[in-house]
């Protein structure tokens, strides 16, 4: 897109006498403003109506020389959400030219602009929780909370222990510190000790016949809940949890709950009416 822009200033371009030292005439082009790309400002707005493809290139915020010959110039935009933006229009020529050329038009933030946040890799954004039932993570061969599994060593007392008593048969298995963490956050949670549920109960699950203990380090603190009367069936435990439906709680039972009291009428008694 080219035009003549008139009423331009034609010493712009600084021309240098052969006796003039280059760097003197270095120093006054840099100091110099090319009033020949700074007076373009309707070909400028013309070319951001055209990208824009209607009306929202507002008032004309001003021009910026970003080298030789070569300049951009500015104009808000009314565009509804895009407060602090705007459209940005670099323009150039030749030297010793009054024809200017648009180079480029791109809508860019200003110092004030709402902006998005920084983009992050979803696999580094994703959270505990985000995952669905039918979600699949992809394979992380270097997953730092996974370690080498156990391989047999032929000891069959060893092997025992490690495979079939803790389950590290398998290709990786939780570090200790996955551990730890694990219990940590199990132990703070709505199955620990600090729950209401734990506080309101008499026992807790540690000497309740329905609860699974695990096996491992995890064994010492956790278990199972089977107990289908129980709002954490099939759940993880603390032994200091607890709730209504603990084995060991009830006493035994006297009577009815509702005490046995004598009727008004005697309903048990059979009037006879001689006929």
């Amino acid at each position: 897109m080219d035009t003549e822009v008139e009423g331009a200033v034609a010493e712009a371009d600084v021309v240098v006498d052969a006796e003039t030292p280059a760097r003197s005439a270095r120093t006054v082009r840099a100091a110099k403003r090319d009033a020949v790309l700074a007076a373009a400002v309707d070909l400028a707005r013309e070319a951001a109506l055209e990208v824009s493809g209607g009306d929202d290139v507002g008032a004309h915020l001003g021009y910026t020389d970003d080298g030789e010959r070569l300049g951009s110039h500015r104009f808000a935009t009314t565009a509804p959400g895009y407060r602090g933006w705007h459209w940005t229009v670099t323009v150039a020529r030749i030297s010793r030219s009054r024809h200017v050329t648009v180079c480029e038009v791109e809508l860019l933030p200003g110092d004030e602009a709402l902006l998005a946040p920084a983009w992050v890799p979803w696999a580094e954004r994703l959270a505990p929780g985000d995952l669905g039932a039918t979600d699949a993570l992809p394979y992380d061969a270097d997953d730092p909370r996974l370690e080498t599994g156990y391989r047999p060593t032929g000891d069959v007392a060893t092997d025992q222990v490690a495979i079939e008593e803790l389950g590290l048969w398998r290709e990786r298995v939780p570090t200790r510190a996955t551990l730890e963490a694990a219990a940590t956050r199990w132990a703070a949670g709505d199955r620990g000790g600090t729950s209401a549920g734990a506080r309101g109960s008499k026992e807790g699950c540690e000497t309740c016949g329905f609860l699974v203990p695990l096996t491992g380090v995890l064994g010492s603190m956790f278990g199972v809940c089977v107990n289908e009367w129980s709002p954490d069936d099939g759940k993880v435990v603390s032994f200091d949890h607890g709730c209504g439906a603990h084995s060991e709680t009830d006493g035994p039972r006297s009577g009815g709950d509702w005490k046995t009291t004598s009727p008004v009428v005697d309903d048990f008694q059979v009037d006879v009416t001689p006929g």
